[in-house]
């Protein structure tokens, strides 16, 4: 892979996205702001699999409707920037609301890797997730973290990097407007 290969950070507000970032990017990221806008843009690399990534932390969102400044900035990095992969943060201890932005990244079809974060807490609570289980469903792999201790940063960046050596996956349906999904859209061909 080239040194110009970029992963992007997805997630719920407080989902331990910024943790993530700054765990995976130590003393290598820069902060500054969206060409234009007053909402700032985190920027660092970090290295996995013999490659040097660069990681965009996106502004959290809860989806890609576009309906705010920090849903729109979103929406349009993750369909005009074409990261070469994308993460997706998901607070474990709130997981039902977590995945309705990544059911929206797998819709892209771009390389996707799930950090199911703050499973400390969700454990706490007396949640159990199967992480096979949900990465069997989603066709995705899911790597249990917990950012603030550090725990699974490794797993997560092999998974990073694999998934960017693996390349795109096909959506099964194509994402046309970053709000609406055609109903009547055609089916990818490999996934029938």
């Amino acid at each position: 892979m080239t040194p110009g290969t970029t992963v992007a950070l997805v997630g719920n507000p407080n989902a331990g996205k910024s943790t993530i970032f700054n765990a995976l990017t130590g003393e290598h990221q820069h902060v500054g702001n969206w060409p234009g806008k007053t909402v700032e843009r985190k920027e660092g690399k970090f290295t996995a699999g013999g490659m040097t990534l660069n990681v965009v932390d996106l502004p959290g969102t809860y989806s890609l409707t576009a309906f705010s400044m920090e849903e729109k900035i979103t929406r349009d990095f993750l369909l005009q920037g074409q990261p070469d992969a994308v993460v997706a943060v998901a607070d474990a201890a709130n997981l039902e609301r977590n995945l309705y932005i990544v059911v929206q990244m797998l819709e892209l079809g771009v390389p996707l890797v799930v950090a199911l974060n703050m499973a400390d807490i969700a454990e706490s609570r007396g949640l159990k997730i199967d992480t096979d289980r949900l990465a069997a469903g989603l066709n995705v792999p899911v790597i249990r973290t917990i950012a603030t201790r550090g725990e699974g940063l490794e797993e997560l960046k092999q998974a990073v990097a694999q998934a960017i050596q693996n390349g795109v996956h096909h959506p099964h349906r194509p994402l046309t407007t970053g709000v609406e999904f055609k109903n009547d859209a055609p089916r990818c061909p490999n996934c029938g």
